[in-house]
């Protein structure tokens, strides 16, 4: 399929988990680690891109890689909204607000 973002990829479209290849710069293949890579969140960039943040499971290192065009977008969203479907307190603080 040819959707943007597709040419330089790190992470699978579908579950994207990616492994820890990289280390300075992206395409560097200087990683010794070789970790998997676990999708924790999505972020927003400046100019509106959406990026996956990924912490590696063998040395905790993490790295923020843009979407692609064909990444699936029911993980995507499972990943945004994750925040408000575990949030850091007990909801029941937000009615003493």
């Amino acid at each position: 399929m040819d959707a943007p973002g597709t040419q330089h990829r790190n992470h699978c479209p579908t579950c994207l988990w990616s492994r820890h290849l990289d280390d300075e710069v992206p395409g560097d293949r200087s990683a010794e680690c070789s970790g998997s890579m676990e999708p924790i969140a999505v972020c927003v960039r400046a100019d509106g891109e959406w990026a996956l943040v990924h912490r590696c499971g063998g040395c905790d290192t993490v790295h923020v890689n843009r979407i692609a065009g064909d990444d699936n977008p029911l993980a995507l969203m499972h990943l945004a909204v994750r925040p408000l479907a575990q949030p850091p307190f007990p909801l029941e603080w937000l009615i003493r607000v």
